[in-house]
C-alpha cells in the first residue's frame, strides 16, 4: 500500500504546473481522510457484530422456543425464577402451540402457551387418553413439562396444563420447526393470526421456505438468462438487436395479458376465503398494473428511438473491441456479486442476532419473556447505514476497476499490444491510491438513500392511521425524488471514477473537471449513449419479465398454502440484481469510452504534434456521431443571416467559434 502521501508517476512526462487533463501521467493518493473515516465506521460495525454474538440469540428465531425460555433442539441454561427453564431440549426440536385452533393475541404476541416436543401429532387427538397414548408411543409430550404422562387423565388441572381438545393434526414448518395445524378451519384461524396480525417476518419466511425449491429454480433461470444476454451483447449484430427488441415487445404484451387473466381468474374463484388468497389476488393486481404502465412507456420509447438502431450497433461493436482486450472483464461482476452475497449473509446474521438480543423476564405462571436491550434500535440504524454504504462501496470498486481497464487500454498508443493483467493492474491502483475516492462517492449515494428509507419507515408506521390523500401523495413524491436523485448521482459518480482513473485526482476535483468537459461536448455523444443504455435496459427487462412470468406460473399452482407475493418480489429483485450486475459492465465500458473520446478530442487535434489516441475505426465512428450535430450546426448558421443578407462566418480559435459578418 502506497497510500497516505505516496505518489506515482505513470509515464516519464513531467507534471504540468497548471492542472489539466493528463491521461495516465501522474497519480497520488486521493481522499485519504474519507478512507480513515470509513475505517472508523467499520470499527463501529465490528463492535456491533461482536455485541450481537455475545448478547444475541438467533437460535430462538430459527429453532423456536417455548413459553419458559427454552430453545427447542438445544441444551438450555436456567433462568432465575422460572422453574421449567434450563431444560435439555436436544431431542425436542419442534415448537408446539397448545391452542393452535383458537389463538389469542396479547401485546402483539401469540397468547397460546408453546412447548418443545419431539414430534408434531399427525393425526387428530380427541381425548386426553389419545394424548397420553401419543406421548407413550412417540415420546412427544404435549402437556406442560411438570405433568407426567400417566397423570394426563388423572390430574384435576389437566384442562389447563394440556392442549385444548381436540388437538388438530399438524405438520412441522420447514426450517423453523413450528407445528402448523393442517385442518382447513384451524389453519385458517392460525394463519390469519400468525401471518397477518402477529409476525411479518414469519409471513415473509413462510412464503420463502414453502416455495424454496421454486425460488431456487427461478434464481438459476435468472442467472442463465443474464449470462445469455451478456454473451448476446458481446457478439451483437443488427439482427440480434431486432430480435431482442421483438422479444421485449412480445414478452411485455404476453406477460401483461397473463397477469390480467390471472387476476380475472382469481376474482371469479368462489373459494377465496383465507387472507393468503386475498393477498395473492392483490399481488397479481399490483403486478398487472405496474406491468401495464411499464409496457406502455417502453413501447413509446422503442417507437421514438427506433431510428438510432444502426448507430447503436456500431457503438456496441466499439465497446466490444475494448472488452476484447480484456475478456475476463465480463466476469468481473461475478466476483462483485459473490462479495456482496457474503456481506449480505453476514449482515442478515448480525441483524437476526440483534433482533433476538434481550433480557429474560419472568412473568405470571413462571413463563419467560424477552425484552429488547437498551440501545438496540440505534444499533439497528447504524447497521442499516453500514449495509447501504458498504454495498455501494463494493459496487463503486467494480465501476472504478472497469473504468481503469478501459482508460489504460484507450490511452495506449499501440492498442494491439495491451498491458499484461489489466484487471489486476487497475485493481491494484484502486487499492493503493483511490479507495478514499470510492468511499466518498459511495457515501453521497448513501446520503441520498437514507432519507428515502426514513420516509418509508414513517409511512409504514403511520399507514394504519387516517391520512389525507395529499399527505400520502407527498410521501410518494419525496420517495420518487430521492430515487431519481440517487439514479443520476450513480451516473455522475461513475463518470467521476473514470475521471479519477484518467487524471488521478480526488473526487470533487474529478467531478468539477467532468462537468466542465461534458458541458462543452454533451451534445456529441449523449443521444447515442442514451439509446445504448436503453438497449441494455431492455435486456434487463427481458430477463426480469421472463423470470417473473416463470414464477407466476409456478406459484399459481399452490394458491392457498402460501403468500407468494413476497417470494415473487424476491425473485424479481434477484433477477433485476443479477441482470444489472452482468450487463452493467457494458454500461460502464460505454460511459468510460465516451468520456475517453471527449478527453481525447479536448486535449488533441489529430496533428503530428498532438495525435489522437483513437485509431481510424474509432475516429470514423465519432465522425458518424457528429454528422447530425454538424447538420444542426449548418442549420443554425443559415439562421444567423440578417435581413440584408449578411451571413455570420465562424472563425475557429482553439475549441471556440467567433462569428464575423460577411456580405
Amino acid at each position: 500500500m502506497q497510500c497516505l502521501g505516496g505518489e506515482y508517476v505513470v509515464s516519464e512526462e513531467t507534471t504540468p504546473g497548471q492542472r489539466e487533463w493528463r491521461p495516465q501521467i501522474y497519480r497520488k493518493c486521493t481522499d485519504t481522510a474519507w478512507l480513515f473515516l470509513f475505517f472508523l465506521f467499520w470499527t463501529g460495525l465490528m463492535f456491533i457484530m461482536g455485541y450481537s454474538v455475545v448478547a444475541g440469540a438467533a437460535g430462538r428465531l430459527l429453532f423456536g422456543y417455548d413459553s419458559y425460555g427454552n430453545i427447542c433442539g438445544k441444551k438450555n441454561s436456567p433462568v432465575e425464577g422460572a422453574p421449567l427453564s434450563g431444560l435439555d431440549m436436544t431431542l425436542k426440536k419442534h415448537m408446539f402451540f397448545m391452542n393452535s385452533c383458537n389463538p389469542e393475541i396479547k401485546d402483539m404476541r401469540l397468547g397460546s402457551t408453546t412447548l418443545c416436543v419431539a414430534s408434531c401429532p399427525e393425526e387428530e387427538l380427541s381425548t386426553l387418553e389419545e394424548v397420553q397414548l401419543f406421548a407413550d408411543t412417540n415420546g412427544s409430550f404435549l402437556c406442560v413439562y411438570n405433568l407426567n404422562s400417566f397423570d394426563y387423565t388423572q390430574s384435576p388441572n389437566a384442562d389447563s396444563l394440556c392442549p385444548r381438545l381436540p388437538v388438530p393434526p399438524s405438520k412441522s414448518f420447514p426450517l423453523f420447526n413450528r407445528c402448523i395445524p393442517q385442518t382447513p378451519e384451524c389453519y385458517s384461524l392460525f394463519a390469519s393470526v400468525l401471518i397477518n396480525d402477529v409476525d411479518t417476518l414469519h409471513q415473509i419466511l413462510s412464503g420463502i421456505m414453502s416455495g424454496r425449491d421454486t425460488i431456487l429454480g427461478l434464481c438459476i433461470l435468472a442467472l442463465a438468462l443474464s449470462l445469455a444476454m451478456m454473451f448476446t451483447f458481446r457478439f451483437i449484430t443488427t439482427l440480434l438487436v431486432h430480435i431482442i427488441i421483438s422479444l421485449v415487445i412480445l414478452g411485455l404484451l404476453f406477460v401483461c395479458g397473463v397477469l390480467w387473466w390471472l387476476y380475472y381468474d382469481y376474482t371469479i374463484d368462489p373459494s377465496i376465503e383465507l387472507d393468503t388468497e386475498r393477498e395473492n389476488m392483490k399481488c397479481v393486481l399490483g403486478f398487472a398494473i405496474v406491468s401495464t404502465i411499464i409496457t406502455a412507456i417502453l413501447l413509446v420509447l422503442i417507437f421514438v428511438l427506433r431510428k438510432r438502431i444502426k448507430l447503436t450497433i456500431e457503438l456496441f461493436q466499439v465497446t466490444n473491441r475494448a472488452i476484447s482486450s480484456s475478456p475476463f472483464l465480463l466476469f468481473q461482476p461475478m466476483w462483485t456479486f459473490a462479495i456482496l452475497i457474503f456481506f449480505w449473509v453476514l449482515w442478515v446474521a448480525v441483524l437476526l442476532s440483534l433482533g433476538t438480543s434481550g433480557s429474560a423476564q419472568v412473568i405470571e405462571g413462571g413463563q419467560v419473556e424477552f425484552s429488547p436491550l437498551l440501545g438496540i434500535q440505534y444499533m439497528w440504524w447504524y447497521h442499516l447505514i453500514g449495509l447501504i454504504w458498504t454495498s455501494e462501496f463494493i459496487l463503486a470498486c467494480q465501476q472504478m476497476t472497469v473504468a481503469g481497464v478501459v482508460v489504460s487500454w484507450y490511452f495506449n498508443r499501440n492498442k494491439n499490444d495491451p498491458s499484461d493483467h489489466p484487471i489486476l493492474s487497475s485493481l491494484s491502483i484502486l487499492l493503493c491510491y483511490h479507495q478514499g475516492t470510492v468511499v466518498k462517492g459511495s457515501f453521497f449515494i448513501t446520503l441520498v438513500r437514507i432519507p428515502r428509507v426514513i420516509l418509508t419507515y414513517i409511512h409504514d408506521t403511520l399507514k394504519d392511521k387516517q391520512h389525507s390523500a395529499c399527505s400520502r401523495g407527498a410521501f410518494r413524491c419525496c420517495c420518487c425524488c430521492f430515487s431519481y436523485l440517487a439514479r443520476h448521482l450513480h451516473h455522475l459518480n461513475q463518470n467521476a471514477y473514470t475521471t479519477t482513473a484518467i487524471n488521478g485526482t480526488d473526487f470533487c476535483t474529478s467531478t468539477k473537471d467532468l462537468l466542465k468537459i461534458l458541458s462543452k461536448n454533451s451534445n456529441h455523444f449523449t443521444s447515442v449513449n442514451c439509446f445504448g443504455d436503453f438497449v441494455i435496459f431492455l435486456g434487463k427487462v427481458l430477463v426480469v419479465y421472463f423470470t417473473v412470468f416463470g414464477g407466476l406460473m409456478a406459484f399459481n399452482y399452490n394458491r392457498t398454502l402460501q403468500v407468494w407475493a413476497i417470494p415473487l418480489l424476491l425473485v424479481a429483485f434477484f433477477a433485476c440484481l443479477v441482470a444489472h450486475s452482468f450487463l452493467s459492465v457494458f454500461e460502464t465500458v460505454m460511459d468510460a469510452l465516451f468520456l475517453c473520446f471527449t478527453v481525447d478530442l479536448e486535449t488533441n487535434d489529430g496533428s503530428s504534434e498532438k495525435p489522437y489516441f483513437m485509431d481510424q475505426e474509432f475516429l470514423s465512428f465519432v465522425r458518424k456521431i457528429n454528422k447530425p450535430n454538424n447538420a444542426g450546426a449548418q442549420r443554425d448558421k443559415d439562421s444567423l443571416r440578417n435581413e440584408e443578407g449578411t451571413e455570420l462566418q465562424p472563425i475557429v480559435i482553439g475549441t471556440h467559434q467567433t462569428f464575423v459578418p460577411r456580405k
